[in-house]
């Protein structure tokens, strides 16, 4: 018998802890007696270009540094894409601020609020145009921010020596196998072909290429890397290609084949290497740009990225086959889903949804920091992360059996934990307080709802339970215990002891999942009454497990704990609104927005049943819920992970043939493009979200979304994690769920899983 790879043996240990610590298995779990042929189930899920897609180059990426690729396999020309759609090179570790003259502080960005007669200080902003007024607010927003590393290109010449024309090139066709993690692009320009091969390297933060063709030798074509400044517009694209005084590029070495680079944009320092072969020459082209050229058929470049001084670069053979090894180590372990012999026509197309996801999130998902909404592929929000969608983005890791992939940015929860308690105390509270839009500081952006969104604080339990349930044991427990105790401590120091009702309270202030509601009015919102419990509870648990005891102060609060508000039959979103059913039969669904309509956004009152194994939800009420929200919600004004939620909410309902329809539910947020992506639209320029152009009104069109639509990115990634977690659930089962894949229809579909572990 061969050995297992310690993945597999991981992933099987996984399985074994999960069956121990969990009181009923699924039978979903079980493997089939055919194994899934993994490469060719991959392989048939290829994205194919023969045309340049505006919405959707294709990306590669090792998680820390993701490349996005236009239709030569470089960028090349970034004309025929959407403006949306930039090409960029970002890293996990890029970070940039400007300079700030005027030491401008989170804390000048915060004014005094009355909580329950004491002022504490937030980030609040009432209307947008007070950032105009308050500098601070605009500097806290948007520094720091990620930016691109570099452009890495082809230098494709005419005879007459002027740069080649995107029109210019022909028969255009282009691969990605996912199988190997590399891109073949071929075209035709002046009557020869060109062949160009891309790779990011698994180990290091570098992009390969190997161009072929008989422009080569001929002088004619070569390869440019190009290093841009950061512009002051910073979304989505925050390159600046005009202001070349503004940073500098130094040499710092230079041997036959090998240039090194040091880069400087205001403090921000970084490194980069241009490699090539011994007969290759780097010729300095401009103040921050170098082309790559030789006389040989082909030419091989390696352009790396590095925070500090790079490793040494591989040889192209070594190269090649650890990123191949990589990408089928990563494909061949792990959880796999098919749908082969299902009757269902949506199969194959939910089938290379996930596949494409996956690959998504790989690339996307897998660093060392909380990914941004976008992940690596373009900058929103200043290219900042939002921790309430950190779960969105990377808990399916888990249940997939890559329970790894989650560590890595769970551990900058551990890292940050004495400024989290820091920020608690500042508002009074105990535990570890963990602010909604980040970067590697970890400083609370101000905005309208980000000093008031709560959903995020549990997250850290959530995720540290799913990886303890893949098979950590007391490594896990000791690793993350701390962070589970911290944040659970801030659950409880939230709540408060409200008189009249002799039960605990949530809010105000307080915004749920579904914003827009008043954070100075709002409280017991659904979803946050039942994660909150579910949070100190599972705190609770883990305290049992390391022998340390249940907390008497802790069961003390949940002995109080306030139920699920619901009014006539109907979970309400929150407790505060009692007649919110009767407003959303109202009239709010016109093609504008109004501030007054409540039912939009995020139906997050679903999510105590689905997100959540439902501990204290009435089933039927909640069927009557469900129904009620397909009834009276605006659905065309969601996000791409409400139609996964609700397929989770749905699965758990026993009702299998409805969560497959919320998956296919065709709304312009809902669309898996040729690179698996999916946009993020908006029927108005309301939200945070929304892209403004440089007169600030938004790019509203007719376009592919429709009239009165406006996309706001080309991807939105929680929609692809969120894929992954309903498809984790449906197929894989959850705790106490038996069946083969319980949330799947018993008829049309025929479903082989492997390597999924169960739910919650």
């Amino acid at each position: 018998m061969p050995s297992l790879s310690l993945s597999r043996r991981r992933l099987l240990m996984s399985a074994a802890a999960v069956a121990a610590s969990t009181a009923a298995l699924p039978a979903a779990s079980a493997q089939p007696a055919a194994p899934i042929d993994r490469k060719a189930l991959v392989a048939r899920h290829n994205p194919v270009l023969t045309a340049v897609d505006p919405h959707a180059p294709l990306m590669l990426g090792n998680g820390n540094l993701g490349f996005t690729a236009d239709i030569t396999g470089l960028q090349t020309f970034t004309e025929p894409y959407s403006k949306i759609a930039p090409l960029l090179t970002e890293a996990q570790w890029a970070w940039h601020s400007f300079p700030n003259p005027n030491g401008y502080t989170v804390a000048d960005t915060q004014i005094p609020i009355e909580v329950r007669g004491k002022a504490r200080r937030y980030g609040y902003i009432k209307d947008w145009t007070e950032a105009t007024k308050n500098p601070a607010i605009a500097y806290v927003r948007e520094n720091p921010h990620r930016f691109s590393l570099g452009r890495v290109a082809l230098d494709l010449r005419a005879k007459d020596g002027t740069p080649a024309k995107f029109a210019d090139i022909t028969a255009t066709h282009q691969t990605l196998d996912l199988w190997t993690g590399t891109l073949t692009s071929y075209f035709i320009y002046d009557g020869e072909k060109v062949t160009v091969i891309t790779r990011v390297l698994p180990d290091q933060d570098t992009v390969m290429v190997e161009v072929t063709s008989a422009l080569v030798a001929q002088g004619r074509l070569g390869v440019a890397v190009r290093f841009p400044g950061v512009s002051k517009s910073l979304n989505p694209d925050p390159s600046d290609w005009t202001n070349t005084d503004g940073h500098t590029t130094t040499e710092v070495s230079r041997t036959a084949g090998e240039l090194r680079l040091k880069r400087q944009i205001d403090d921000t320092i970084y490194h980069a290497a241009i490699g090539t072969a011994m007969d290759g020459k780097i010729t300095k082209t401009a103040p921050h740009e170098y082309r790559v050229g030789t006389r040989a058929a082909t030419l091989t470049v390696m352009a790396q990225f590095s925070s500090t001084v790079g490793a040494l670069l591989p040889t192209a053979a070594v190269a090649k086959a650890a990123t191949e090894h990589h990408w089928a180590d990563y494909w061949s372990n792990g959880g796999m889903v098919e749908f082969a012999g299902s009757t269902d026509p949506r199969a194959p197309e939910l089938e290379r949804r996930i596949i494409l996801s996956q690959y998504l999130m790989a690339v996307n998902a897998s660093g060392t920091f909380p990914p941004q909404e976008e992940g690596l592929f373009s900058n929103s929000w200043n290219g900042k992360s939002h921790l309430e969608m950190h779960p969105w983005h990377a808990a399916h890791f888990a249940l997939w059996g890559r329970p790894q992939l989650l560590e890595k940015s769970l551990g900058w929860y551990v890292n940050f934990l004495p400024k989290a308690q820091a920020r608690a105390k500042e508002q009074g509270l105990k535990g570890a307080w963990w602010p909604k839009m980040i970067g590697p500081d970890g400083a609370d952006s101000p905005s309208k709802v980000s000093p008031f969104i709560m959903w995020q604080q549990p997250h850290p339990i959530y995720m540290s339970e799913l990886i303890y349930r893949a098979g950590g044991g007391q490594r896990v427990l000791k690793a993350y215990g701390e962070l589970v105790e911290q944040s659970a401590e801030l659950l409880a120091s939230f709540a408060y002891l409200d008189e009249a009702s002799g039960r605990y309270r949530l809010g105000p202030p307080i915004i749920p999942v579904q914003e827009n509601f008043d954070p100075l009015t709002t409280f017991d919102p659904a979803f946050e009454v039942a994660y909150y419990r579910w949070g100190i509870e599972t705190a609770q648990t883990w305290r049992e497990r390391s022998g340390k005891g249940r907390r008497a102060d802790w069961d003390g609060i949940l002995a109080k704990w306030p139920d699920i508000p619901q009014k006539d039959g109907l979970y309400l979103p929150v407790a505060s609104e009692p007649g919110f059913w009767d407003k959303a039969a109202g009239t709010c669904k016109s093609n504008a927005i109004a501030e007054t309509c409540q039912n939009r956004d995020h139906m997050s009152f679903l999510m105590p049943l689905g997100w959540l194994p439902g501990r204290d939800v009435n089933k039927a009420v909640m069927r009557n819920t469900l129904d009620r929200m397909k009834r009276d919600w605006d659905l065309r004004q969601t996000w791409g992970w409400d139609y996964p939620m609700m397929a989770m909410t749905a699965a758990r309902l026993k009702a299998p043939n409805e969560a497959l329809d919320w998956l296919f539910f065709p709304a312009k947020n809902n669309q898996f493009g040729q690179s698996g992506m999916t946009p993020r639209v908006h029927l108005d320029a309301h939200a945070e979200a929304f892209v403004p152009t440089a007169t600030g009104a938004g790019a509203k069109h007719a376009g592919p979304d429709g009239p009165g639509y406006q996309r706001a990115a080309e991807t939105y990634f929680p929609s692809n994690g969120g894929l992954l977690l309903a498809i984790a659930l449906m197929a894989g089962g959850w705790d106490g769920e038996s069946g083969h894949a319980p949330g799947f229809p018993k008829t049309g579909w025929k479903v082989k899983a492997e390597g999924l572990l169960p739910s919650l």
